[in-house]
């Protein structure tokens, strides 16, 4: 389940803005992705005597659990050189990364106390999350965080500096691009790919409908009578549906990203149909392609067969699961072939055989590089 963490940033050590920003990228790369970026303000040191910190705060979507994200946290610091004592008193530090908030979740465990429970007593840490979360209520106080700062005894002074702090997402842009088609075999994880991107990117999601098609589970049990009428509302169905969400504009989405691309209608087809079937099925579906719109680029999942079946089993639909290698392999060449002669648009294949972007967060950063390498190179 994915969870929104508040994290207030600090350093008052040697380059403290560099610190911040190497915290912020490491954050990105271990815990997830980063929505909002406050200001980064100065403050004096609070409860001893040392330099002034650089303070800030940020508002994190991940998967991971709350505790797992305490330690990568308690990891990013010990990366950066901080050395935690045993000392419960203030000291100077390199970094210092503090959990305020996950969602509206109350936690006491050793490691981790959710809210912090010093929080609304530190001008360092409410003005920075009063930038990005002003409304956000706290879970114990029941009071917004704007209403925490107004009450707050603290009475440091904190002023913004000019520099702010880099979003790491920026290396990946899509948003110059209006559609992407990310396709792929059955069980490939095109699916997955396009909803992380959708909600990472602001994009608009257009996932196919198959769940709805009654002839799929029953083509898995009798192929040769039912391929064509599975292939014919296959392609209605998508040519329907592609049409009407390309044509719909979304002013408040950056772009359009789909799991699927209508052309898979003729590479299923090909392999599923009797040759006079597919060569009706192929007029058919030329007259009906001219109209749509093609995507600016067409990415192109690539896994190995041993691959596909684990991910075909662990998704547990039940029609799948005779699924054959043999099946699978001619739709890879399918794919490949149709692919290597393409024209009307950019193609990017990706072999992600080796490859979990779904629970790696590497794995998915890796992705994301290669499909906005191919945008920056053409």
């Amino acid at each position: 389940m994915t969870k929104r963490v508040y994290i207030s940033i600090g350093s008052n050590k040697g380059e403290r803005f560099q610190h911040l920003q190497h915290a912020v990228n490491r954050i990105f790369e271990n815990i997830g992705t980063i929505e909002f970026i406050s200001k980064v303000y100065t403050s004096p040191a609070f409860g001893f005597e040392s330099d002034e910190f650089l303070n800030a705060c940020l508002v994190v979507k991940t998967d991971l659990l709350p505790e797992t994200v305490m330690k990568t946290l308690l990891d990013i610091e010990a990366e950066l050189g901080r050395t935690r004592t045993d000392s419960n008193g203030y000291e100077a530090r390199v970094i210092d990364l503090d959990i305020i908030f996950i969602d509206d979740d109350i936690i006491e465990t050793t490691l981790l106390q959710v809210p912090h429970p010093e929080m609304h007593k530190r001008r360092f840490v409410l003005q920075p999350l009063n930038d990005v979360a002003p409304r956000v209520v706290h879970p114990v106080f029941k009071q917004l965080v704007c209403e925490l700062l107004q009450s707050c005894t603290d009475d440091s002074v904190l002023q913004p500096i000019n520099e702010c702090l880099k979003n790491p997402i920026e290396r990946f842009n899509f948003s110059h691009h209006n559609y992407i088609a990310i396709e792929g075999n059955i069980g490939a994880g095109k699916t997955s790919l396009s909803t992380k991107m959708s909600e990472d990117f602001n994009a608009k999601l257009v996932l196919e409908r198959f769940a709805d098609n009654p002839f799929l589970p029953k083509f898995y049990e009798d192929a040769s009578r039912y391929a064509f009428p599975l292939e014919m509302s296959f392609l209605a169905d998508r040519y329907q549906q592609i049409s009407d969400d390309l044509s719909q504009l979304d002013l408040f989405k950056d772009f359009i990203v789909s799991d699927y691309d209508v052309f898979k209608s003729l590479i299923f087809s090909r392999i599923t149909l009797e040759e006079d079937e597919f060569k009706l099925y192929r007029k058919l579906f030329y007259i009906m392609y001219k109209e749509i719109a093609k995507p600016d680029l067409y990415v192109y999942l690539y896994q190995n067969t041993e691959r596909l079946q684990q991910n075909i089993k662990k998704r547990g639909r039940q029609y799948e699961q005779q699924i054959a290698d043999d099946y699978l392999n001619k739709i890879n060449l399918g794919y490949l072939e149709f692919l290597k002669n393409q024209k009307d648009f950019k193609v990017k294949i990706i072999d992600i055989s080796n490859k979990d972007f779904v629970n790696n967060r590497a794995d998915y950063l890796w992705v994301l590089g290669e499909i906005s390498n191919e945008f920056s190179t053409n």
